[in-house]
């Protein structure tokens, strides 16, 4: 049977509709290819807060004495302690995946064989996302319980320790990273507060000839890079130092290196070093870290502009280079909603760009939260989390070596 013509009244109709529906995409087409070219201005809209800067009362002076206030410290019991996690390794038939992340090869022999006593002082990353304080309470839910999985994924890297240390603290949000407003250093300076508080009890605590270890991510990378600047060098607490990590900060080879004490990390068994890199794949679009990066000055105070980031490859544990997927002994892969996840060896590559970007090759899929621009931040760790769990191992095995 012949198709008739709508009415004429009908036809009207549905030109309107196909009109509203081409409308439609259209509008969405123009809205992602706004976000594409404003992603960074739409970001900081997005994050940055926007009311005054409220200075927070500072903790009561034995506050970190408190367990409570601790994601990981010697006495919580093993289920409370997030650090003391470890991931499971996948099988090479793709069955079920082996019991435990301690099969994987360490330069001491198997994880926790033969390593020398060390403590670890672990800064945790952002994880307050909200822009209705520049601080975070430490009441706040949602970002405990992100922070706690944080601590849980990257940590726990470090778990070869005899000792990790993991506060929490009034974290500044992380729309203070997009802003050079003088609220966001004032965020900073909070946060640092209390981080360097906790940092007393640790070092009260410790032992007073064991070896530390300082490491930290993001934000907690930045608090680790100023705790060494203003607390460590050129104090006697600086000999102990057998390696600091404060990945995912980006530190300046000419402005920031030289203020903080210690030589970068230029060989694999190289003790009392610095090892840092910012992980990205390839195109890498570093936007939004190049411009916070090179608008704030060095710690020397002068333009980091034009000046390359320390790039520690963490496949090999030296400065620069490049190694293949193969070199890499295990990636911390999450499940979908990040309650577990497993080693996955030979995942990714690893190669210093001329600009000190660790380049990772073609995408690899880590989950949700890779961030524009191809940015592999939030997994600067789980990317590498074996090779690194061997290097700490391996740094403080020459520490204690070139003191006997």
């Amino acid at each position: 049977m012949p198709a008739t013509k709508p009415p004429l009244r009908g036809r009207a109709i549905l030109r309107k509709f196909l009109y509203f529906i081409v409308f439609g995409i259209v509008l969405v087409a123009g809205v992602l290819f706004a976000l594409r070219i404003y992603a960074d201005d739409v970001t900081r809209i997005a994050l940055v807060p926007s009311s005054e800067f409220v200075a927070q009362a500072p903790l009561e002076e034995v506050a970190y004495n408190d367990p409570d206030m601790w994601f990981s410290r010697p006495g919580l019991a093993p289920e409370d302690d997030a650090a003391r996690w470890q991931p499971a390794v996948a099988s090479a038939n793709d069955d079920e995946p082996q019991d435990t992340a301690a099969q994987v090869e360490s330069p001491a022999g198997n994880a926790g064989t033969g390593t020398p006593a060390f403590a670890v002082f672990f800064v945790h990353p952002t994880s307050y996302l909200d822009r209705s304080h520049w601080n975070a309470p430490l009441d706040h839910e949602e970002s405990q319980w992100r922070a706690r999985l944080m601590v849980r994924g990257m940590a726990s890297a470090f778990n070869d320790a005899s000792e990790i240390w993991a506060p929490r603290y009034r974290q500044a949000t992380f729309g203070a990273f997009l802003t050079d407003a003088p609220e966001a250093q004032q965020a900073l300076d909070a946060a640092y507060a209390d981080v360097s508080q906790a940092f007393d009890v640790f070092l009260e605590s410790v032992g007073p000839d064991m070896p530390i270890v300082l490491a930290g991510h993001s934000q907690g990378g930045y608090h680790i890079a100023r705790l060494l600047q203003e607390r460590v060098v050129g104090t006697p607490l600086q000999e102990r130092i057998a390696a600091v990590y404060p990945v995912g900060w980006p530190i300046s080879l000419e402005h920031d290196l030289p203020a903080l004490g210690l030589p970068a990390c230029a060989s694999a068994d190289q003790p009392a070093c610095i090892s840092d890199w910012v992980s990205f794949a390839e195109p890498a679009e570093p936007g939004l870290l190049l411009t916070r990066y090179e608008t704030t000055p060095g710690l020397d105070g002068q333009s980091r502009v034009g000046s390359p980031i320390l790039c520690v490859n963490p496949l090999t544990g030296a400065t620069g280079g490049e190694a293949a997927a193969s070199a890499n002994l295990g990636t911390l892969v999450p499940n979908a909603d990040l309650s577990d996840g497993e080693l996955v060896p030979a995942a990714v590559g690893a190669r210093c760009d001329a600009n000190g970007l660790l380049l990772i090759g073609e995408a690899i899929d880590m989950g949700q939260y890779v961030l524009p621009g191809n940015n592999y931040h939030v997994y600067d760790i789980p990317l590498f989390w074996a090779n690194l769990k061997a290097d700490v191992v391996r740094r403080v095995t020459a520490w204690q070596q070139a003191r006997s």
